[in-house]
């Protein structure tokens, strides 16, 4: 009788098969004929380097060594490794634009419009009137235009580049005041008095932390001041004893010096959101219109589009941004565009909007929904997790996040998953083991629960997420 393959003594090298048997061998072909024969050798030959290693070392068992099992281990790496790094994710964090995630999703308007630039040529930088070269500005600048009430636009990669650039252009080795409780810090330590640095720009602080008045201002205009910078605080707030100064005050002060005056508005919110009953936020339009000469802000936060940096305004500012060398470094790419007409083009029928544009949709879900989702989903998760955890639904309070609305709160629904007294459970653990699902489920941990907010699950992914689950064993 043959001696089972697991009751043999350890391997030798030279049991070891050689490169051009496998390669020969009916369990590799399939591996062949999907990631071709380069990826292959390469990963064969690593994983024979790592047999002969542990039979060096006396650990390499005879069961390592068929042609089926040695398929398998191949099949495995090559299979990790062909993974794209960039993938999607299951946001049950409750922020509805998280930095970390992406910010907005994109409505299917948009996505349509990225697949026809991304498979067809397009008139990127061609005026199909008169065939010349164009200017790809001109793809959105008149919606632009249309929906904030300036007479100009222009676009580059996000709001601190929309910042930089007409720092650079405007007040480079000049100077620009600024109320010290304006200067604003965003994600990743980057801070607005380091753009200034950047531009050549001076910064003059004027005011304090809490209040500042427009006598603050005219004091600190001289012969070298090249704007007055409003900046729109959307990621903090500061409350009790305060006092700023408004965009109208602001810009009248301008006309009196014949200063610019610069806002910039950080989330960029095209729409009164109150009339979907969420706080309060400036529009670009009401800001435009408080006399504003200058306005940058963000696409990929309220307004619900691509990552992209706008600014409006006075035609003659517009064009000298345009001008600027720096301006070509910047600028965004056709997709970009692409996507950012489409969504734009949605904001001319806002009755539609909290339907059509993904972002609002999520913001305005009724937390209803929500619950009879954690309802459905709280069963089949604590299947998945097992006794050691206990499953149940809560709720919630989600936020709007990157830097929007930063005090706004929506009522929400979800799970929430707590060890069991007495068991042998890791909240870091399943956090660890969920972000390493095949598409990763990505909560937050905090008061000893993982909480699992269903703002960000719409229905047509719900039954994805249930999948998932019940493939998972316990």
């Amino acid at each position: 009788m043959e001696t089972p393959l697991a009751d043999r003594p350890p391997a030798n090298a030279a049991d070891i098969p050689s490169l051009d048997r496998l390669l020969n061998a009916p369990a590799i072909a399939p591996l062949l004929a999907r990631y071709g024969r380069t990826q292959v050798i390469a990963t064969l030959r690593a994983h024979l380097d790592e047999l002969r290693q542990a039979a060096l070392a006396g650990t390499l068992q005879q069961a390592r060594l068929t042609e089926e099992v040695i398929a398998t281990a191949l099949a495995a790496t090559l299979a990790d490794a062909s993974r794209l790094r960039l993938r999607p994710v299951f946001n049950l964090t409750g922020t509805v634009l998280h930095t970390n995630l992406g910010r907005a999703l994109l409505p299917d308007e948009a996505v349509r419009a990225v697949v026809q630039a991304m498979t067809a040529p397009v008139n990127l930088e061609l005026d199909l009137s008169s065939g010349k070269r164009g200017d790809r500005d001109s793809l959105v600048a008149e919606l632009l235009g249309e929906l904030t009430g300036a007479e100009a636009a222009t676009v580059v990669n996000n709001n601190a580049a929309a910042v930089l650039l007409m720092l650079k252009t405007l007040a480079d080795r000049r100077e620009v005041v600024v109320s010290r409780g304006e200067l604003i810090e965003i994600g990743g330590s980057f801070r607005l008095p380091d753009i200034m640095r950047q531009a050549g720009a001076k910064l003059v602080e004027v005011g304090t932390t809490n209040r500042t008045h427009l006598a603050d201002y005219t004091q600190a205009i001289g012969g070298r001041t090249a704007l007055l910078m409003k900046v729109h605080t959307s990621n903090y707030v500061i409350t009790g004893f305060t006092q700023s100064v408004s965009i109208a005050e602001l810009a009248a002060l301008g006309r009196t010096h014949g200063l610019t005056v610069a806002v910039d508005l950080g989330s960029g919110s095209l729409l009164d959101l109150t009339g979907w009953h969420l706080p309060k936020e400036p529009t670009v339009r009401e800001t435009i219109a408080a006399g504003a000469d200058l306005v940058s802000f963000s696409a990929d936060k309220l307004l619900g589009g691509p990552q992209a940096g706008l600014l409006v305004g006075r035609a003659d500012l517009i064009a000298k941004l345009r001008k600027n060398p720096l301006k070509r470094a910047l600028r965004v790419d056709k997709l970009t565009l692409a996507a950012l007409e489409a969504v734009l083009m949605l904001y001319r029928a806002p009755e539609f909007l909290a339907e059509r544009l993904t972002t609002l949709r999520l913001l305005t879900r009724a937390p209803g929904a929500m619950q009879a989702q954690a309802v459905r989903l709280c069963p089949i998760v604590q299947q998945a997790v097992g006794d050691a955890y206990e499953v149940t639904g809560v709720t919630l309070s989600s936020q709007i996040g990157s830097g929007a609305l930063p005090v706004g709160r929506l009522p929400s629904y979800g799970l929430a998953v707590r060890p069991v007294k007495g068991k042998r459970a890791s909240l870091d653990r399943l956090d660890a083991t969920w972000r390493a699902l095949p598409r990763p489920v990505i909560g937050r941990i905090a008061e000893k629960t993982l909480w699992l907010d269903l703002r960000c699950l719409e229905e047509p992914d719900e039954a994805a997420f249930a999948a998932q689950w019940r493939e998972r064993p316990p």
